[in-house]
């Protein structure tokens, strides 16, 4: 423990430090909360991702089923190239966090006379599987922000909850303590004084 000075301008500032932390732990603590349910519904969405993807890639399997040994399906995976993820930002719980917008695709446009008529479903398939894993790749991020966020939060309770604000109550205790003997001897001191006193008197 720091040593201090037992004295009462020390004793204000250890009871305005006190304040201070009581008032600040609640919006830490509530921090804490929000950080954890925002984590939390990050994994959720993340497997949701993970689950629609899985889908799809059962889907892209029937499409190259359907194609067969054509060329379609080689030019169907040439003709697509992600040019772009677009991200926006979000404020949760004090983190800026990415968020994802779109994929962006550069497609050349299918000959219609010469590629099968579900080349445009398997198109929109393959371009939704590669925006859904662009999409897991932000929401991967943005449970790595939170979770750093969410680790100094806690480090700031705990140092809040087991070392200031105990520290602050003892440190209050040992001034009063003090103050309340130099008080008590001080009254003593006047009471021998004036006996003294009187005894000099008479």
């Amino acid at each position: 423990m720091a040593k201090i000075k037992l004295t009462k301008t020390e004793l204000k500032k250890q009871q305005d430090s006190l304040r201070q932390y009581r008032r600040f732990l609640p919006t830490l603590q509530l921090k804490k909360q929000q950080l954890q349910l925002e984590i939390r519904q990050s994994r959720e969405r993340l497997e949701e991702n993970r689950r629609r993807r899985e889908e799809l890639v059962h889907e892209l399997r029937d499409w190259v089923a359907l194609f067969g040994d054509t060329g379609t399906l080689e030019w169907m995976i040439n003709s697509l190239r992600l040019v772009k993820v677009e991200k926006g930002r979000l404020n949760i719980a004090g983190v800026m966090v990415p968020t994802f917008t779109e994929a962006v695709f550069d497609q050349t446009a299918p000959d219609l006379l010469n590629t099968p008529w579900y080349t445009d479903e398997a198109l929109i398939a393959l371009k939704e599987s590669v925006g859904l894993r662009a999409a897991g790749r932000i929401i991967e991020e943005q449970e790595r922000l939170l979770s750093i966020e969410l680790r100094t939060t806690s480090q700031r309770v705990n140092l809040f909850e087991k070392v200031k604000i105990p520290e602050c109550r003892e440190n209050i205790r040992r001034i009063r303590i003090q103050i309340g003997d130099q008080e008590t001897a001080a009254v003593a001191r006047s009471k021998i004084a004036k006996k003294k006193s009187a005894e000099v008197a008479s």
